[in-house]
């Protein structure tokens, strides 16, 4: 048994076997010669142009998705003294699945020059660094206290 054979379990038939057998079974048939090697020749060559073919359809391709990916990334705007929150990546699934896995907001302190950003936890007084990807801007939600107003107040046949 050929290595082929023994991982994938069938048979690899390289170019060269194919036409060292057709050679065989043409000889074996008495048929002429050259003119088979010549078609067999043509029809290795119409091989390799799909082949081709194939590679290229495949680049373009791959040159599509990565074009449409990069222009649905969004590009951030971190700056210093901005308030951001930072994604917990070691946050597992199941132990707090409805946990968000957002924490912060930090203050951005500063931004590094490889995508490195410092950031300043207001609460515990400590700043640490981290990549900036794993940032978001934070902005602050102030909404007016709501009034909620009885409907006892407005109706007197409660």
């Amino acid at each position: 048994m050929s290595p082929h054979r023994l991982v994938y379990k069938k048979v690899c038939h390289l170019p060269i076997e194919i036409e060292h057998k057709a050679y065989w079974a043409i000889k074996a048939a008495n048929c002429n010669v050259d003119t088979a090697v010549k078609q067999r020749m043509l029809q290795m060559e119409e091989l390799e142009e799909l082949r081709n073919e194939a590679y290229e359809n495949t680049r373009i391709y791959k040159d599509k998705v990565k074009r449409l990916h990069d222009h649905r990334i969004s590009h951030k705007e971190l700056r210093p003294r901005m308030k951001v929150l930072l994604f917990n990546s070691r946050l597992k699934l199941f132990p707090g699945k409805l946990k968000s896995r957002w924490s912060g907001p930090f203050l951005l302190k500063e931004v590094f020059n490889h995508g490195e950003v410092e950031l300043y936890n207001e609460n515990t007084n400590e700043s640490f660094i981290v990549n900036g990807h794993r940032v978001k801007s934070y902005f602050e939600h102030h909404s007016p206290p709501m009034v909620v107003e009885s409907q006892a107040l407005h109706n007197p046949d409660c």
